[in-house]
C-alpha cells in the first residue's frame, strides 16, 4: 500500500471518529431538549388541572351551598305545614281529653 493511501485511510478514520463523535453529541442533545421539553409539558399540564380542579371544587361547594339553602327553606315550609297542622288539631285534642277525663 502506497503511502498517500494510508495517509487517505487514516484522515478517513479519523473524519469518521469526528462525525460519530459529532452525532453522539448531537443525539445528547437533542434527548436533553426532548426531556426538557417533555418536562415543560408535564407541568404545564399540571397546572393546568390544578385550575380546573380549583374551578370545579368552587362550582361543587357554590351548588352544594345551593343545595343546602333550597333543603332549609323546603324544611321550613314543611316545618310551618306541620306546626300549622297541629295547632289546627290541638283544640280537638284538648277537647277529647277533657271529655274523656270528665268520662271516666
Amino acid at each position: 500500500m502506497s503511502l498517500e493511501a494510508m495517509k487517505d485511510i487514516s484522515e478517513a478514520e479519523e473524519k469518521a471518529k469526528t462525525i460519530r463523535a459529532e452525532a453522539a453529541a448531537d443525539v445528547k442533545r437533542m434527548l436533553a431538549e426532548a426531556e426538557a421539553a417533555g418536562k415543560a409539558a408535564v407541568a404545564a399540564a399540571e397546572k393546568k388541572a390544578a385550575g380546573e380542579l380549583a374551578t370545579l371544587s368552587k362550582k361543587a361547594d357554590e351548588k352544594a351551598v345551593e343545595s343546602a339553602k333550597t333543603l332549609a327553606s323546603e324544611n321550613g315550609e314543611v316545618k310551618d305545614r306541620l306546626r300549622a297542622q297541629a295547632e289546627a288539631n290541638m283544640d280537638r285534642a284538648v277537647s277529647l281529653i277533657v271529655e274523656r277525663i270528665v268520662n271516666s
